[in-house]
């Protein structure tokens, strides 16, 4: 009576061990899914499934309700795991998806310009921080309007999607306000008033605006990075009174500038100013400008300037994506007076 007793407390101690050994198995195809394909999932859960009956008929555990009852389990779960991790591709595959046409879609806003407008060459170079990185939020767009050439440089608070849908409002905002308001405060206002129901409470839009006329240029700044002129000597051109960014109620005042014949005009995003060495070294704005604009052609220029960026962040971590455009005059016009 004894033994017998003694061997069924045995049997029920090893059926017991086996049922653990059974529920952990199920971890494995849990991790599977969350990280491995449908296939490689599949094969894990295969796997526990078979060490799972190895183990029930190798200590002896007699097949009864209890033993059908967990292999079931492991069975379900196993087919549940496979389940989800083919859910998991299958969104990751549509956020692929929607994310390459994002990046399809952001080049085509930021379409490369390369030609006269106007008695001004514009050209322009984006590149993105890296191309696998998330969406950036740089914008730029030029319009010939009545009022002559306007060009707009922005930059949009974040990244990704998000980033993506405030660029083309501001863009769209931009072509609709460009071509009717009388000058580049109202141009402003209008972007401004237009952007407030796209924006959010902690959403903003840096953005620089330039028209040019005989001999000047004049400029607008709403909390952007500040062009720079190359002639003589390269120099920024800070407002007089700063201004905040679009979506924060901006009043910026109108600045002049004139431009004599061979002056060029930089404008560009923060890529530029923040570009930092592995040290931490600031990148040496106004010398690398000076330099990169002494090349002849203005395509060249910016190419040369964007080799000096990546020089000097070599090894470092990605810096910002980074916009530049450049505008010189082509024809030679009489200066109207700066106030």
């Amino acid at each position: 009576m004894g033994a017998s007793a003694s061997a069924s407390a045995m049997d029920t101690g090893s059926g017991v061990h086996v049922f653990t050994l059974v529920a952990l198995l199920l971890i494995g195809p849990l991790l599977a899914c969350a990280w491995l394909s449908v296939r490689q999932t599949a094969l894990v859960s295969c796997a526990a499934l078979a060490l799972a009956v190895a183990a029930s008929l190798g200590h002896g555990v007699p097949p009864g309700a209890d033993t059908a009852l967990r292999l079931g389990g492991l069975l379900l779960g196993c087919a549940l795991t496979v389940y989800a991790a083919h859910r998991r591709t299958s969104l990751e595959s549509a956020l692929d998806s929607a994310r390459e046409v994002a990046r399809i879609t952001q080049r085509v806003i930021m379409r490369p310009i390369s030609r006269d407008l106007s008695g001004t060459h514009v050209c322009t170079r984006y590149v993105s921080a890296a191309p696998e990185s998330t969406l950036g939020g740089d914008l730029y767009d030029v319009a010939m309007t009545p009022f002559g050439l306007r060009i707009l440089v922005g930059d949009v608070r974040g990244h990704d999607l998000e980033a993506l849908r405030l660029t083309a409002a501001t863009l769209t905002a931009f072509r609709e306000v460009a071509y009717t308001a009388p000058d580049l405060p109202a141009v402003v206002t209008g972007l401004d008033k237009r952007l407030a129901p796209e924006l959010g409470p902690e959403d903003f839009v840096t953005a620089l605006l330039a028209e040019f006329a005989p001999g000047e240029v004049r400029l607008v700044n709403c909390g952007h990075p500040a062009p720079v002129r190359s002639g003589r000597r390269a120099e920024l051109l800070e407002p007089a009174v700063p201004s905040p960014p679009l979506g924060l109620h901006p009043d910026p005042p109108q600045y002049r500038v004139r431009l004599q014949p061979g002056d060029r005009l930089l404008l560009h995003t923060d890529g530029l100013t923040e570009a930092r060495a592995p040290d931490g070294t600031p990148f040496p704005l106004l010398p690398e400008v000076t330099r990169a604009l002494r090349e002849p052609l203005p395509d060249d220029a910016l190419h040369r300037l964007h080799t000096s960026v990546l020089a000097h962040t070599t090894g470092g971590a990605p810096y910002d994506d980074l916009t530049l455009v450049l505008c010189q005059a082509t024809e030679v016009t009489s200066p109207v007076p700066v106030s």
